[in-house]
């Protein structure tokens, strides 16, 4: 019989079996969605510690956080996120990932919150693009922004984070994302190992295909980890695609709503039903929180 690996030779693989270990993170609720189009998002920090701990049961070994107030709107204070830390750590031991992602230029209360709340990974947006979303229903955007992360803003974040002893987590919508990290890895301000999330099907980034994974996993330096961030219902393919590939995968309410069947997810433990459940019939099995912190390089909790 042939090798069903050959052909994955090219692309750079992490130091754990990719065909055996997979780390399952679960992104809770983002900042742009709101209860009309998914009425079971997570607002308080109680409603999010409760959804960390469906994720987790479900298998998750990683959840990623924004902050928000009561009202749904979106906050970077770093009591809220300190909150947040508190009724996530009552319930269940999973990896806390902190959004930093900001449109503005002020990352002041992000440095705050990563060097305060200690998370074990932060997420670090690597590149400024165009952030839209259409509506070919009314024939419009829905929003059309652009997205300002330059070097600059970075290097503030990534000096909180290696001040603090927080992972970043690489967040590249693009190939230009991706191949930018040179100029901080030779400053010394990013050190391996790395770990990259690769957000397909946003608007004004790469399309949602097996190719624009594998360019994106080609262009990583060895040793690295990395994950797959399919938006909306391109969610499940890719997915698939990142499992059969040896990648990570992300899942999650702030990414997607919809199961494969095409109905709205009750909760975020629902959806890493499924993707655990893929990533079952792929042979693969997901990481406990311990197996995830040594796949992703993280020491013990803080």
């Amino acid at each position: 019989m042939s090798d069903p690996t050959k052909g994955l030779s090219t692309l750079k693989m992490p130091s754990h079996d990719p065909r055996e270990v997979c780390v399952v993170t679960c992104a809770l609720t983002g900042v742009l969605a709101n209860r009309d189009q998914c009425k079971d998002l997570p607002y308080t920090p109680a409603e999010i510690g409760e959804e960390a701990r469906r994720a987790y049961e479900a298998g998750a070994a990683v959840v990623h956080i924004h902050a928000r107030h009561d009202d749904g709107s979106p906050t970077f204070s770093p009591a809220v996120f300190a909150k947040i830390k508190e009724e996530v750590r009552k319930r269940s031991p999973v990896i806390l990932n902190f959004s930093t992602g900001t449109i503005l230029e002020d990352v002041s209360e992000q440095c705050q919150y990563i060097r305060e709340s200690k998370p074990e990974i932060a997420a670090l947006n690597m590149g400024t693009m165009n952030y839209a979303k259409y509506s070919e229903k009314r024939k419009n955007f829905v929003f059309d922004m652009v997205f300002p992360n330059t070097y600059e803003k970075n290097i503030k974040l990534l000096s909180a984070m290696n001040e603090a002893g927080v992972r970043p987590e690489l967040e590249c919508f693009d190939t230009g994302h991706t191949h930018g990290i040179w100029p901080l890895i030779d400053m010394g301000i990013l050190k391996p190992p790395l770990q990259f999330s690769f957000i397909l099907n946003v608007l004004g980034g790469l399309a949602p295909t097996v190719d624009s994974l594998q360019l994106q996993a080609k262009l990583i330096p060895a040793g690295s980890e990395w994950e797959v961030i399919g938006i909306s219902r391109s969610q499940w393919r890719m997915i698939a695609a990142a499992l059969v590939l040896g990648g990570n995968i992300r899942c999650g309410l702030e990414d997607n709503f919809y199961l494969p069947n095409g109905k709205t997810a009750q909760s975020n433990g629902e959806l890493v039903d499924v993707a655990v459940r893929l990533t079952r019939d792929v042979g693969r099995r997901p990481a406990t929180v311990e197996e995830a912190r040594q796949i992703l390089g993280l020491g013990a909790p803080q």
